[in-house]
C-alpha cells in the first residue's frame, strides 16, 4: 500500500487550467509537452503520484527529459548535450525521436519501482506509457524519417539509462529500523508512520549538484531561542486539523494547504506545460526547459534529504506534543495536537516541498528572463469536486513564480508539516539549486 497517501484523489491525468495573461488564447502543445503529460499520467497510474513518492517521480521525469533533450539536440544542435553527444541526420523525425527517448526511459524506470508499490501499479504505469507510445508512432508517417528519429531516441535513452544505472535510487524506501532520537529536538517516528522514508536518498547521484551537501543550510533553531518558540506557536495555531485541534486558519489558507499537497514535480511540470504551450515554445526550447526544471527538482530532493537526515530535527507534531520538555518557557505542550494532514515520515529540516518550489521558480525565472509571468494552476489534492479532473475545478492565480513558490512553502506550515525556519531555508536552498542547473547545464549555443 502506498506509504504517504495524504488524500483520496483521482488518478487521472491533469491539465493546467489557464495560460499566462500574455499568452495566446489557443495554446498548441508540441511533442515534448505531450510526453510530459504522458509521464505524469504514468506516474499517477503507477501510484507514485499525486503524493506517494515524489522522489522516484522526480528522477523519472528528469531522466526522460534529459533523453528527450539530447535526442532533439542530436538532430539540430542548439544547446549543450547532457548524456548523449552525437550528430544525427537532420532528416530524422523529431517527434519520433522524442517518443522513443521518452518511452525507453519511462518503461525501465517504472519497472525499477520497489516496495511498497505493487506489481499491479507498475504494470498500469508501463501500460499507460506503451499506449501513448503506440498512439504517437501511429501519428507519424512510416518511412526513413521516422526510422531515423526512432534510432536517435533509442540511443539517447540508452545513454541516460546507462549513465544513471547504479545511481543509488534503489535505496530502501521504508526503513522500519531507522534509529529514532531520544532527546528533545531529535526526530522520532511521526504518528501513524512507524518508519523513516528513504533515509538513503541523500546518496543518490545528483544531476547538477557536485554532491548532496553542496548547498546544505546551517542548523535549525535551538530549542531555547525565541525564534524557535515563535515558529512552534505559529504552526500550533495554524496547522491543526480543526477537529481534534482548533485552528486559526482561514478557509483560503485551508485551500492553500490542500492545494499544494500534490507532489511538487507533478504541480510544477503542469505549470511549465502551461508556459511552454501558451508562449509557443518549439520542441527544442521545451526540451531544454523541462530538462533543466526536472534535473533541478530531482536534485532538490537529493539535497533536502541530505539536510533532513543530517540534522534529524523533530517535526511540529512531535514538538508540540512534547513542548513541556523543550526547556523553552514560551512554549506549552498539547499532547493531543493533530495536524491538518498526517505528517510524512521524514525529519522537518529543511522542507523538501519548499526546496522544490524554490528550485522550480529559480529555473523558470532564469529561463524566461523574468519572474513576473502570471498563470493559473489547479491541483489533484483538493477535495472532490474541486480538482483538475472535475467539471468546476478550483484554480489559483499567481502573478510571478516567486509568489507561487512562497505560497507552496507556506502551505507546509498551514497543514502542520513544518516550522517556518524549515520553509524559509528550503526556499533558499532550492533557489541555489535552480541557479546552478541553468547556469551550468544545457546552455544555449545560439
Amino acid at each position: 500500500m502506498p506509504f504517504i497517501r495524504l488524500l483520496t484523489v483521482s488518478l487521472a491525468a491533469a491539465a493546467v487550467m489557464a495560460a499566462p495573461a500574455s499568452a495566446s488564447p489557443h495554446p498548441r502543445p508540441n511533442a515534448v509537452t505531450a510526453w510530459n503529460v504522458s509521464a505524469a499520467k504514468a506516474a499517477l497510474a503507477a501510484c507514485i503520484a499525486p503524493a506517494d513518492n515524489p522522489l522516484s517521480e522526480s528522477r523519472m521525469y528528469a531522466m526522460a527529459h534529459v533523453a528527450i533533450h539530447d535526442a532533439l539536440n542530436s538532430i539540430d544542435r542548439r544547446s549543450e548535450p547532457y548524456a548523449y553527444d552525437a550528430r544525427a541526420k537532420r532528416s530524422a523525425s523529431p517527434d519520433a525521436a522524442v517518443a522513443a527517448a521518452a518511452r525507453d526511459v519511462l518503461v525501465p524506470v517504472l519497472g525499477q519501482l520497489q516496495a511498497p508499490f505493487s506489481q499491479a501499479c507498475i504494470d498500469a504505469g508501463v501500460a499507460s506509457v506503451e499506449s501513448d507510445y503506440a498512439a504517437a508512432l501511429d501519428a507519424i508517417p512510416d518511412g526513413r524519417r521516422k526510422a531515423r528519429g526512432l534510432a536517435v531516441g533509442h540511443a539517447a535513452a540508452a545513454a541516460v539509462v546507462t549513465l544513471r544505472s547504479g545511481d543509488g535510487a534503489d535505496t530502501t524506501l521504508l526503513d522500519f529500523t531507522f534509529p529514532q532520537g531520544t532527546a528533545p529536538g531529535e526526530w522520532i517516528f511521526t504518528p501513524d508512520r512507524p518508519f523513516a522514508f528513504a533515509p538513503g536518498w541523500a546518496h543518490v547521484t545528483p544531476f547538477v549538484l557536485d554532491d548532496a551537501t553542496q548547498f546544505r543550510p546551517g542548523p535549525p533553531y535551538a530549542l531555547n531561542t525565541p525564534q524557535y518558540a515563535a515558529d512552534l506557536n505559529e504552526v500550533k495555531a495554524l496547522g491543526g486539523d480543526g477537529i481534534t485541534t482548533p485552528s486559526a486558519r482561514t478557509p483560503e489558507q485551508t485551500e492553500i494547504a490542500l492545494f499544494w499537497l500534490e507532489s511538487a514535480p507533478l504541480q510544477w511540470n503542469r505549470i511549465a506545460r502551461t508556459l511552454s504551450d501558451s508562449r509557443g515554445l518549439d520542441p527544442w526550447q521545451s526540451a531544454r526547459l523541462f530538462g533543466l526544471l526536472n534535473m533541478a527538482l530531482a536534485d532538490g530532493y537529493i539535497g533536502s534529504f541530505d539536510t533532513k537526515y543530517h540534522y534529524r530535527y523533530w517535526r511540529p507534531v512531535s514538538a508540540i506534543r512534547a513542548a513541556d520538555s523543550d526547556g523553552n518557557p514560551a512554549t506549552s505542550a498539547d499532547p493531543t495536537w493533530t495536524p491538518l494532514v498526517t505528517t510524512p515520515p521524514i525529519p522537518d529540516y529543511d522542507s523538501a516541498h519548499a526546496v522544490e518550489g524554490g528550485a522550480a521558480a529559480g529555473v523558470l525565472r532564469r529561463f524566461f528572463r523574468t519572474d513576473r509571468i502570471s498563470f493559473r494552476a489547479c491541483s489533484l489534492t483538493l477535495p472532490s469536486g474541486s480538482t483538475c479532473d472535475d467539471a468546476a475545478p478550483v484554480s489559483r492565480r499567481y502573478a510571478s513564480f516567486r509568489e507561487a513558490a512562497m505560497e507552496n512553502g507556506e502551505s507546509r506550515i498551514l497543514n502542520g508539516f513544518h516550522f517556518r525556519k524549515a520553509v524559509d531555508e528550503g526556499l533558499d536552498h532550492g533557489r541555489q539549486i535552480g541557479r546552478i542547473a541553468i547556469d551550468r547545464y544545457l546552455r544555449p549555443l545560439r
